[in-house]
């Protein structure tokens, strides 16, 4: 009985020693798990933001503070989402930076020209549940993010079935020969006459099938073929000028024709405000006009732009509320463009290197003239909207590109 009585207490520490290591493992369960969730929407946001400076970046020629101001937008823009509560409670205190590099192995920052960002967030400071059991008050996590320009694709897919002829001599970087911002007209070539070679020109992709259905449908969005950058594209002759209008114009809000009452199948952008009056064309001397007067400088001249088109869109005024709430669709009227090498090409069909791609905003509807259909716009850059293959090294280099996300080649938090 006198060991029995010495021993009469064991139970007690036995049971807190017991009840803590309970409580530890709960806590490395519930607060890992917390912080794996947590982990996830910094990430989620650190990707967001980095792609978002890196689209801005490459938009502004390596705009390095335009690119900043995105990604630190992006971040607030984000962190203000439903869900992410405890990120936007965290956000004003944790570690933030962005940084620049002209190369992503070794990325290194303050190089030039930048062509990659990294996105860094550290210090998200979680509550501690049951750790504090464990001597751990708090939780920490972080993410980093970076982005850039990939590898030349090989293919490109999501363009207009309708090719434009560049100057084979002017590489990418200088928009193969146009003028960005510059108001265009681009007309179908002649079906009869020699394919017109240059600036102001397009011609039908080949489309596998013939019929103005198949024209008008493939203008209207539902060509999905891809084209082998690295080879050629066979070309048809544009003689169903009507339904090139009718299936571009579906995108600015104008269904006429075979395409009335398909607005569900071919929906138009948020914004279908245009120039108004209309842009015209001196064919005299291949200039676009407004009121009347040649436009020589865009900037000095007030029409409705591919710059207004993005004020809108940023401070969502919208002439249609976006899907599912309305049937507007982002980005409707601006389409990825083929660049073809038309210097050899022979009349009518035949066939044409591609260049790359072009971003071709619509400034209006098209409007049918004769045996031309004339399609106002100007070019905008060259990293719209296209999606395809990108090529086996991170190294861009003459043709189409997409931004897309990597691994922080010097860090494992992404």
């Amino acid at each position: 009985m006198p060991n029995a009585r010495r021993q009469a207490g064991v139970v007690l520490p036995l049971f807190v020693a017991g009840l803590t290591a309970m409580l530890g493992v709960m806590g490395l369960a519930l607060d890992g798990g917390h912080m794996m969730l947590n982990k996830t929407r910094l990430q989620n946001t650190v990707d967001a933001a980095a792609l978002s400076a890196a689209k801005t970046l490459d938009q502004t020629r390596g705009g390095v503070a335009e690119a900043t101001d995105e990604a630190l937008r992006m971040l607030g823009a984000n962190a203000a989402l439903a869900g992410n509560g405890e990120l936007a409670d965290s956000i004003g205190g944790m570690d933030i930076s962005v940084e620049f590099s002209s190369t992503l192995v070794p990325f290194s920052p303050g190089t030039l020209p930048a062509e990659y960002v990294r996105v860094k967030a550290y210090d998200m400071r979680l509550p501690g549940w049951f750790i504090q059991v464990l001597g751990w008050n708090d939780k920490r996590v972080g993410a980093t993010a970076v982005a850039g320009p990939s590898p030349t694709l090989a293919e490109i897919c999501n363009v207009a079935p309708m090719m434009v002829c560049g100057d084979p001599d002017a590489p990418p970087e200088d928009n193969f020969g146009y003028t960005l911002g510059m108001p265009v007209v681009l007309k179908t070539a002649s079906a009869s006459g020699a394919f017109e070679v240059g600036p102001g020109n397009f011609q039908l992709i080949r489309l596998g099938a013939s019929g103005a259905a198949v024209v008008r449908e493939a203008l209207a969005g539902n060509y999905d073929a891809c084209l082998d950058v690295s080879g050629s594209v066979e070309t048809q002759p544009g003689n169903a000028v009507g339904p090139v209008a009718q299936g571009l114009n579906t995108r600015l809000g104008e269904y006429s024709g075979p395409m009335s009452g398909e607005q569900s199948t071919y929906p138009p952008d948020v914004v279908t405000q245009q120039v108004s009056p209309r842009l015209g064309y001196d064919s005299a001397t291949g200039a676009v006009t407004y009121q009347g007067q040649p436009i020589t400088d865009p900037e000095n001249t007030s029409y409705f732009n591919a710059t207004d088109y993005e004020e809108r869109i940023e401070r969502e005024d919208y002439d249609n509320q976006p899907q599912p709430n309305g049937p507007g669709v982002f980005g409707r009227r601006v389409l990825a463009v083929p660049v073809g090498d038309c210097s050899t090409t022979t009349n009518g069909q035949g066939t044409v290197p591609v260049l790359g791609s072009m971003c071709f905003h619509l400034l209006q509807e098209a409007a049918q003239q004769g045996n031309e259909a004339h399609v106002y716009g100007e070019f905008t850059g060259t990293g719209c909207g296209i999606t395809g293959t990108p090529g086996p090294a991170p190294v861009t280099g003459p043709g189409p590109y997409i931004i897309q996300l990597y691994k922080d080649p010097d860090g494992n938090a992404s």
